[in-house]
């Protein structure tokens, strides 16, 4: 198994207000089959799908789908990045759940809720620095 993640799929109860957050932010729509929302990103896929569908597809019910405790990262090349795009989120209709600060370690970061519940960490980090195209890796790509 190659080390990478495909497509990452978000469940969601409301299509249109999780597909208005994402526009909102300013991500494109790509063509997708009926019942996805897609955005292409960057070496991934990320998908919207009713929840009660993901479930469907797994034979669960959507109680057994849980709520896993994990986050989303996006990491931003400057650290006035990170306001920006907290405040962008917040515009669109994220919840905020730690303002941009300062971290112990060296980097900045917050915490977003998008309206369906999943959560973001807003981030700069000085140790790894994006690649011109915006890629990441965790030690950074270097000069």
């Amino acid at each position: 198994m190659d080390q990478r993640i495909s497509l990452i799929t978000l469940s969601v109860t409301d299509m249109d207000r999780a597909s208005a957050f994402y526009d909102a932010l300013g991500w494109a729509r790509v063509p997708s089959p009926d019942g996805v929302i897609a955005y292409d990103l960057l070496g991934q896929t990320l998908g919207l799908y009713p929840r009660e569908a993901l479930a469907r597809d797994m034979g669960l019910p959507v109680s057994a789908l849980g709520h896993g405790a994990m986050t989303l990262g996006y990491n931003c090349r400057e650290k006035v990045e990170v306001d920006a795009l907290y405040t962008r989120a917040l515009a669109a209709g994220a919840d905020g759940l730690a303002p941009p600060h300062d971290i112990f370690w060296g980097g900045y970061s917050s915490y977003i809720r998008d309206p369906e519940g999943h959560i973001w960490e807003l981030a700069w980090n000085p140790f790894s620095p994006l690649r011109a195209d915006g890629a990441f890796r965790w030690s950074g790509y270097g000069d």
